[in-house]
């Protein structure tokens, strides 16, 4: 009887267990469903068609490079000095996958050479529309520091202009942007940038978008303090873009299978946001001391001398607001597509700009995408 209880209990949660697995089964069925309706949902299959394979897998190049200038003017002892760090990365190559149905994915880049850092990305398009958020992370220890001062012998600038930084400049950017086809039925957005679409006869289209940037530039570290000193007592650095404009996309398909994408849209940033981290160092007591301009000293001997000693101590931080500014979005992509696989490459850049007391600065970021993607 306790057998038959046992295997009776059995059978229960199995018939519990496969239910639930039927019910997750007919979830994702419908949704999947619920996905390839809207792929063709109210566009003119004359134009526009969907692939009759719903799943893409990626393999995807990427060539990216960063640009990271900061500027500031002051005095030391009296003596004026400018300093311009320019973090200027060799073009770097990424290598990685996407995944996704219909043009709703996920995917993931890592750094084959280059500088150290990754791209993760997240895409969305339908009929029209289309999302994109791209996460990236590097950081860097060698920047032209292009430091010109009265203090320091031509010999001493270009020791600067050559520094390895001990702890190294960490930067992370978050680009978000999103577009509307008003043109829908014929003009196919996803065609030209994740090809879960095909375009099948050239068409153009009026469309509004928005663009969100954020970046992060830290570099508050007691071994950093001689330049958190030359930058005024800025540390860390947070932007906050948000733009919004409108413009114009066209899909050129000169012959079956190969289509050329153009897109321009002008661009009105109505949130310019910087938040300034503010640091003290104790440099000009270190300057003070004898040994800190002591010849006599190997370099190694210096520098042992003052990494155990420079400290930086946080003071605070303020949000500063910029005015409305101008600016512009555009991008363009190449496509050809064959049975069960396409070709595809696409680029774009980004400007951000910040401004604090004395220092201001840019970073410029662009990327070139290539990609063998695969339906099935």
């Amino acid at each position: 009887m306790r057998k038959f209880f046992y295997c009776l209990c059995g059978a229960v949660l199995m018939c519990g267990f496969c239910g639930h697995m039927m019910a997750q089964g007919n979830f994702f069925k419908k949704l999947g469903a619920k996905l390839d309706s809207m792929a063709v949902k109210g566009v003119d299959r004359n134009y526009i068609d969907a692939p009759e394979r719903p799943w893409q897998v990626i393999l995807r190049g990427n060539v990216n490079q960063t640009i990271v200038s900061m500027r500031t003017e002051g005095t030391i002892a009296g003596k004026e000095y400018s300093a311009k760090p320019h973090l200027k990365t060799t073009p770097s190559q990424y290598l990685g996958l996407w995944v996704g149905y219909r043009g709703y994915g996920l995917g993931y880049t890592v750094n084959v050479g280059g500088d150290k850092g990754s791209n993760l990305t997240f895409g969305a398009t339908g009929g029209s529309y289309g999302i994109n958020v791209r996460i990236r992370s590097f950081e860097n220890g060698n920047p032209d520091f292009n430091l010109n001062s009265e203090l320091l012998t031509e010999a001493e600038m270009e020791a600067w202009n050559n520094v390895e930084m001990t702890d190294p400049i960490r930067v992370r950017t978050v680009i978000a942007d999103g577009y509307y086809m008003f043109n829908g039925k014929r003009f196919s957005y996803s065609a030209a940038y994740d090809q879960s679409a095909i375009q099948k006869r050239s068409a153009g289209s009026l469309m509004a978008g928005f663009m969100y940037n954020y970046t992060r530039i830290d570099y508050a570290s007691d071994s950093n303090g001689d330049m958190v000193y030359l930058m005024d007592g800025l540390g860390k650095v947070k932007l906050w873009q948000g733009s919004v404009g409108v413009g114009y996309a066209y899909n050129w398909v000169p012959t079956r299978g190969l289509l050329v994408n153009a897109m321009f849209m002008p661009m009105v940033t109505f949130v310019n946001k910087l938040k300034a981290y503010g640091y003290t160092t104790n440099m000009p007591e270190l300057m003070e001391d004898p040994t800190f301009w002591d010849e006599n000293l190997s370099f190694e001997e210096w520098d042992e001398w003052y990494y155990d000693r420079i400290r930086i101590s946080y003071v605070g931080d303020k949000t500063f607001n910029s005015g409305v500014s101008l600016g512009f979005d555009a991008r363009m992509s190449l496509t050809y597509n064959f049975e069960r696989f396409y070709l595809n490459a696409y680029g774009q850049f980004n400007n951000i700009r910040y401004h604090h007391n004395n220092t201001n600065g840019y970073l410029n970021d662009w990327f070139i995408n290539t990609s063998i993607g695969f339906r099935f």
